[in-house]
């Protein structure tokens, strides 16, 4: 059993901060890319950032230069700094993960439950 469990995020005013946190557990063998995404309402899910196992990453173009992906590969976590923030911000946020299973050949992509970050103006 692998699972993703999620931290962070709530209410901010404009310009505030928040980090969001996000743990992966289980029978890991190995994690590929992690990334966030988030989904505003009446919107489809969108990517916010990935970063692949070496520390590479890749924001969208609306958070490059305000929010900031990082891992730490010794503890299977993510997480996601998010400055600056902007109304247009608020959504729900989610960890996402390739992880490979021990006995397992391939790997598959998991999802965090989800967390509300609403930012005011």
């Amino acid at each position: 059993q692998v699972q993703l469990v999620q931290s962070g995020g709530g209410l901010v005013q404009a310009g505030g901060s928040l980090r969001l946190s996000c743990a992966a557990s289980g029978s890991i063998f190995s994690i590929n890319d992690m990334g966030w995404y988030r989904q505003a309402p009446g919107k489809q899910r969108e990517l916010v950032a990935t970063i692949t196992s070496s520390g590479s990453t890749n924001y969208a173009d609306s958070v490059k230069g305000r929010f900031t992906i990082s891992r730490d590969n010794a503890k299977n976590m993510v997480y996601l700094q998010m400055n600056s923030l902007k109304p247009e911000d608020t959504a729900v946020y989610y960890c996402n993960a390739d992880i490979r299973k021990y006995g397992w050949v391939y790997s598959r992509n998991y999802w965090g439950q989800g967390t509300q970050v609403t930012v005011s103006s």
